[in-house]
């Protein structure tokens, strides 16, 4: 899932009269993108809930008797997966129920995110667009590589670059609480190993839930939509508040340290980050570290423009950096996924 916030324009000299006729509202058009978009999703993120929820379901194979049986072998299996899971869905209605429910806790997870980021905007009069959600194919983990939203006017001051970048995971954090304890109290007891199967570890987050209401978490205990959303919005906020490039932990650092700091810690980050990649694919035989790694160095290509004001942040920002941090480290885990 690619970062939530979408390049910065550089700075250029503007005056608070021309940011405040930026700030009008959305068009009818641009509601209609948005819904559609939120719309496509909301269907692809409900065919991965069934997904996760169902249990294997047989598929017929295509013939391969031809050179185009063999050309269009993929797509068609692919889509024939697809009508197979949904045809299951409709005669199990218990699976579409899970598959809703892991849909509209996860879309909830990521419109606070984006939300966050959106108001700040509005409130320092910066131009944004509403959030882009990305649909993903349907039978992808999560059924959507996340969302963002397009700031189309400079940041007038570091103060607001600090609101702005930070005010999206810690919102979506916040509407991730709820759906993480649900998710923890419905984990079921342990199944027995099947030889070849994908572990999800779970965050710190999810294991301070569990020791707190004392329950036990097993890497073999079937999942619920409410854990699988609550485990993608941890990895997502994780993902968010990288501190490189303009990812919102970029935003958050280049606000504390300014270019010089940011532009180290991003380097910093990017080799530690490239060092737990290859360490989860030797000993957790899986590629995902390297998703981190291609994204951070995107990112590490991308020039974060300097604010026109680098005013004092203040010990109430100070405080809310400091939970941000901890935020952080309780949704970081270095190998989310092991694969058996």
């Amino acid at each position: 899932m690619s970062e939530s916030i979408r390049a910065i324009q550089p700075y250029v000299e503007i005056n608070a009269d021309s940011l405040m006729s930026e700030s009008d509202r959305p068009t009818l058009r641009a509601w209609m993108v948005h819904s559609l978009l939120f719309f496509v999703t909301l269907l692809t993120t409900t065919f991965a809930g069934i997904l996760n929820a169902a249990p294997e379901i047989p598929v017929p194979q295509p013939p391969l008797t031809t050179a185009v049986d063999y050309l269009f072998y993929v797509p068609i299996y692919y889509s024939r997966t697809i009508g197979a899971l949904f045809h299951f869905a409709i005669l199990n209605p218990h699976f579409l129920t899970a598959g809703l429910t892991f849909s509209a806790t996860l879309l909830a997870i990521l419109t606070a995110h984006e939300m966050g980021h959106y108001l700040a905007c509005r409130r320092y009069s910066v131009n944004a667009t509403l959030p882009f959600f990305i649909p993903a194919p349907p039978l992808f983990l999560a059924g959507t590589f996340g969302a963002f939203i397009k700031i189309k006017s400079p940041i007038p001051t570091r103060q607001a670059l600090f609101d702005i970048g930070l005010a999206g995971p810690l919102a979506g954090f916040v509407a991730l609480i709820p759906v993480a304890v649900i998710g923890v109290l419905n984990i079921g007891p342990p199944l027995a190993a099947t030889g070849h199967e994908i572990i999800f570890n779970d965050p710190p987050f999810l294991r301070l839930i569990a020791w707190t209401l004392r329950v036990q978490l097993d890497p073999h205990s079937p999942t619920n939509p409410c854990y699988m959303a609550a485990w993608i919005g941890l990895l997502v906020t994780s993902l968010n508040l990288m501190p490189v490039g303009q990812l919102d932990g970029g935003h958050g650092v280049f606000a504390f340290f300014g270019q010089p700091g940011h532009k180290f810690i991003g380097r910093v980050a990017f080799v530690v980050m490239v060092v737990i990649g290859v360490l989860g694919f030797v000993w957790h035989g899986s590629p995902s570290g390297f998703v981190y790694i291609l994204l951070l160095a995107i990112m590490l290509k991308v020039r974060h423009p300097q604010p026109q004001e680098m005013e004092p942040l203040g010990r109430k920002r100070l405080l809310v950096g400091a939970i941000t941090v901890l935020v952080f480290a309780l949704s970081f885990w270095p190998f989310p996924i092991t694969i058996t």
